[in-house]
């Protein structure tokens, strides 16, 4: 994703979100956010789209081998968690105290 400004999203590490798109669809159950690459407008979410890695063997790790772990899946794919409504839902950017916090547009609480 090429572009003069670099891009903001919604969604940061270590919130919860609903994949709503994709093989691991699920718009039951949250699932923790571990990175975010805004760049690539990408974001690794955990147990989902888990691929097998194959590692040669190294200083670190002397037996190779098979590895599973989870790759980036697209941004749009997921929608951030409710936790006062259990269901995924949009966003809403207000300031509070000179704070720019995000509020759920289902239930109108902030999510911290």
């Amino acid at each position: 994703m090429k572009t003069r400004f670099k891009p903001k999203f919604n969604i940061k590490k270590g919130d919860l979100v609903a994949v709503i798109a994709g093989d691991d669809k699920d718009r039951t159950k949250a699932r923790k956010v571990l990175e975010v690459q805004p760049e690539k407008a990408r974001i690794i979410v955990e147990g989902v789209n888990i691929i097998t890695k194959h590692t040669k063997p190294t200083a670190q790790n002397t037996k190779g081998g098979i590895v599973k772990q989870e790759a980036p899946i697209a941004i749009s794919n997921v929608m951030l968690w409710d936790a006062k409504t259990g269901a995924p839902t949009r966003i809403n950017k207000s300031r509070e105290n000179g704070k720019l916090v995000r509020i759920a547009k289902k239930s109108g609480e902030v999510i911290k």
